[in-house]
C-alpha cells in the first residue's frame, strides 16, 4: 500500500472520532438526572485529561527537539498568548467555542507530526493515530454541547461542521509528508505553539466546568484520560 493512502487512512481514523463524539452528545439524557450530569461533567474532565497528555507526551517533547530552552519556551508563550487573545474575540462576539478551538489546535499538530513520522521512517503510526483518535472522542463530545448551549447551532450543523473538520486531518497528515517532513523547525515549532494554546485553553474553559458540588468522580477522569495518554507514550517508546 502506497504511504500516502497508509496517511490517509490513519488520520481519517482518528478525525472520524469528532463527529462520533458529537453523535454521542446528541443523546439528550440519561436516567436518573444526577447520573446525566455526573457522566457529561466527567466526559469533559477525560477531555481535558487527553489534552493534558497530548501536551506532555507529545507535542512538547516532540517540539522541543529543534530548539535552545529560551525559544521553546518563547514559542509556548506565543501560543497561550494567542489563544487568550482567541478567547477575548469569542467573549466579545458572544461566541461559544473555546472547546472546539483547542480540539482543533490539538488535532492538527497531531495529525502533523503522523504524516512527518511516517515520512522520516518512525515506527508505531496505528498507536499514534489510535491515540489521536481516543482523544477526539471526548473533545468532539464536550465541543459539541458547548456548541449546541450556545443556542446559536443546531445539531446537525454542528455534526457537519465536525465531519468537515475531520477533513483537516488527512490534509495536515499529507502536507506534512509531502513538504513540512524536510522542516523539522516548522513542525516543532507548530507543536510548541499548539502545546501552549491547548494549555491555556484546559484551565480557561475546561477544567472550570469539571468541578461538580457534592460529587468527586468528575476530576477523576482527567486523571483517567492523562492515563491514557501515558500509556500510549509508554507503548510507543
Amino acid at each position: 500500500m502506497p504511504e500516502w493512502i497508509y496517511i490517509l487512512l490513519l488520520t481519517l481514523l482518528a478525525g472520524a472520532a469528532i463527529p462520533l463524539g458529537g453523535l454521542l452528545a446528541t443523546v439528550d439524557s440519561i436516567r436518573p438526572n444526577w447520573l446525566d450530569e455526573e457522566l457529561r461533567h466527567s466526559i469533559t474532565a477525560f477531555g481535558g485529561g487527553a489534552l493534558l497528555s497530548a501536551i506532555a507526551l507529545v507535542l512538547v517533547p516532540e517540539g522541543i527537539e529543534s530548539f535552545s530552552v529560551i525559544t521553546s519556551a518563547l514559542l509556548f508563550l506565543v501560543g497561550g498568548l494567542l489563544f487568550m487573545w482567541v478567547d477575548i474575540w469569542l467573549y466579545r462576539h458572544n461566541t461559544s467555542g473555546g472547546q472546539l478551538v483547542a480540539m482543533v489546535s490539538d488535532f492538527i499538530p497531531e495529525s502533523i507530526a503522523l504524516g512527518a513520522s511516517l515520512a522520516l521512517g518512525k515506527g508505531s503510526s496505528l498507536l499514534l493515530a489510535s491515540l489521536i483518535a481516543m482523544q477526539n472522542l471526548p473533545e468532539g463530545f464536550n465541543a459539541f454541547r458547548e456548541l449546541r448551549e450556545s443556542r446559536h447551532y443546531s445539531s446537525r450543523k454542528i455534526l457537519w461542521l465536525f465531519t468537515i473538520l475531520a477533513l483537516i486531518g488527512p490534509a495536515a497528515g499529507l502536507v506534512a509528508y509531502y513538504w513540512l517532513s524536510s522542516y523539522s523547525s516548522v513542525i516543532s515549532g507548530i507543536m510548541l505553539v499548539a502545546a501552549g494554546g491547548i494549555l491555556y485553553a484546559v484551565f480557561q474553559d475546561i477544567a472550570p466546568q469539571v468541578r461538580l458540588d457534592k460529587h468527586w468522580a468528575p476530576p477523576l477522569g482527567a486523571v483517567l484520560g492523562f492515563v491514557l495518554g501515558l500509556v500510549g507514550y509508554m507503548l510507543l517508546h
